[in-house]
């Protein structure tokens, strides 16, 4: 297919540099990030005719999608791994695979408020008071500088927190002299210390000695026929080069979303696809994010005439659905947040429920939905309710005071991320709700349909549609949402895990000190004699957790002290 001229001129202007691209659709959504040593000659990789026959589906649809780019010049190609990996993390586009886990660049860890400091490797960096160098593109060149740097400035390599005199003797890194050995006072922790900054400023670059030296002694073997030596020296001398270049801290890239250009004429194209009475004003969109079955989540989200309303996004965590059920989770999601919605909107404090009355009741009492009436078999909302709605909306319009702070209202329309099963799931809970009268659509994602209730066929719109656009537009923020608030969750239940870096803790041990205390929090608080209680651990294993809590949080010093009469106990954390 021929390349659009916008592509054409704006690929001219493309460096011959390293750096990173970003494919985007009609939205302006990133479909695909990538990297490139020469920008200019890797795009035009994508527009070349002679290629299109060596396509397999997925890149030729990727290609066919392809409405814009933008490029960021780098200034080396392991900046750009680094910057790939950081915008797939972020974007998460649909057509790229690697990176797009939880999975990090290594990076090097070292807390100078430990008692004996020590370097490890680590992916995820915490605010826990210790030094981080990286993320370093190539692990395996990390580590053999690290094993250089242990030998050079005599490090401890062992795992104790607090090596005593009983590690020292069966510790081979003190017999080969690649460690100094202050575990039983061969040297005074300032004294090691030291050691430690110098390996600090080592990682961050300070290392042309010992280049020099490295690169001496590989052209002396050479020059002494000894090339396996050499190869290895020259392997090691490439790994120094490679792991302290000095490389771009790359700043967040924020997150834009694209709005509509003509948000008006977007919403009279939905209206009229739906058969809608009117433009809808309020559109609620529903997305369901899990992993496997664990921390499952929900987002909500609202566009008010056609643009993102963010003071009445929610997010949910899915409470009662066990296993991966996504039909259950779609519908918890959408009764705990219209019935919420119904209690702030509720005229009298102590009520917890609007019940709908009968069709025949409503009908009598003169109180059915003039919106109602315009869909049979359903049952209206109260008209008290209504009315409320009606006039703290109009109060809120007139910059008057309301009854109630302004709420949030009902949808005139809901979109829900799935196909007939998450609609019908949604849909039977609105009814139960007494909100069957408010239009609910669902929309899949592999082909673009659009199903409906009571409809076996789905609704088939051009890719083109304003309608369908608009749809996609709050299919796809409320789907950022979830994944966004389930990558949250993620990353503080990684924090949590701290007691995995204490030696000698297994699982049985880390359990039993959740179970007792409740949470890392309070544990950060208790005593070594409140630990020694836990069962599985004594006063020594106890007073050695305790050191290390304190190494890692030394700003939460622990309730060592006793409490006056009358002060509480710390609450959970």
């Amino acid at each position: 297919m021929p390349v659009p001229e916008h592509l054409r001129e704006k690929l001219r202007s493309v460096p011959h540099r390293p750096g990173i691209y970003l494919m985007k659709d009609r939205l302006g959504t990133v479909i695909y990030v990538g990297k490139a040593r020469d920008l200019r000659k890797r795009i035009s990789q994508y527009f070349h005719p002679s290629r299109q026959m060596a396509w397999d589906p997925k890149f030729s649809a990727l290609v066919d999608s392809i409405h814009d780019f933008d490029v960021h010049v780098v200034r080396s190609e392991a900046e750009a791994l680094l910057l790939e990996g950081k915008l797939i993390k972020e974007f998460r586009p649909r057509y790229n695979v690697s990176f797009r886990d939880d999975k990090r660049f290594l990076m090097v860890k070292v807390n100078l408020n430990d008692p004996i400091p020590r370097f490890t490797f680590t992916r995820i960096r915490n605010e826990d008071g210790s030094r981080y160098f990286g993320p370093f593109p190539s692990s395996s060149a990390l580590r053999r500088v690290m094993d250089l740097a242990r030998r050079q400035f005599h490090l401890r390599g062992c795992r104790a927190l607090t090596p005593t005199e009983a590690d020292y003797r069966h510790c081979l890194y003190a017999h080969l002299k690649h460690c100094t050995a202050p575990c039983i006072g061969n040297v005074t922790r300032e004294q090691y210390l030291q050691q430690v900054l110098a390996a600090c400023e080592f990682l961050e670059g300070q290392c042309r000695d010992t280049e020099a030296q490295l690169e001496a002694a590989m052209r002396e073997a050479a020059a002494r026929q000894e090339y396996e030596r050499a190869a290895r020296l020259r392997d090691l001398l490439f790994a120094l080069r490679e792991t302290t270049r000095k490389q771009e801290r790359f700043e967040r890239l924020p997150y834009t979303l694209p709005v509509a250009i003509q948000p008006e004429r977007d919403l009279a194209a939905l209206a009229e696809v739906l058969g809608l009475p009117a433009p809808p004003e309020r559109i609620d969109g529903f997305d369901i994010s899990n992993i496997s079955s664990s921390l499952k989540v929900a987002s909500v989200v609202r566009f008010r005439n056609g643009r993102p309303d963010r003071a009445h996004y929610r997010r949910l965590q899915i409470k009662t659905v066990e296993g991966q059920d996504d039909f259950a989770c779609m519908a918890e999601a959408v009764r705990r947040r219209y019935r919420r919605l119904l209690r702030e909107l509720q005229p009298e404090a102590g009520a917890t429920t609007v019940e709908a009355p009968s069709a025949e009741a409503a009908a009598r009492e003169g109180t059915v939905d003039p919106r109602a009436e315009r869909h049979e078999g359903v049952e209206p909302v109260p008209a008290e309710l209504q009315q409320l709605v009606r006039e703290t909306e109009q109060a809120v319009r007139e910059g008057r005071p309301a009854r109630r702070p302004a709420p949030a209202g009902l949808p005139d329309l809901i979109l829900i991320d799935g196909g007939k099963g998450q609609l019908n799931a949604a849909k039977a809970e609105l009814d139960q709700l007494g909100l069957g009268h408010i239009p609910i659509i669902g929309l899949a994602k592999e082909f673009e349909e659009i199903y409906r209730p009571g409809q076996s066929e789905p609704l088939r719109l051009d890719l083109d549609h304003p309608a369908l656009k608009l749809l996609q537009r709050i299919r796809d923020e409320s789907h950022r949402v979830a994944n966004a608030y389930n990558a949250q969750l993620r990353l503080r239940k990684i924090s949590e895990s701290v007691l995995d870096e204490f030696p000698g803790i297994g699982e049985v041990r880390k359990a039993a000190l959740l179970k007792h205390f409740g949470s890392v929090q309070r544990l950060r608080r208790a005593t070594a004699e409140e630990i020694a209680q836990v069962p599985g651990f004594g006063p020594r294993l106890a007073a050695e957790l305790r050191r290390f809590l304190d190494a890692r949080f030394p700003s939460e010093p622990s309730t060592a002290a006793p409490q006056e009469a009358g002060c509480p106990s710390p609450g959970p954390g």
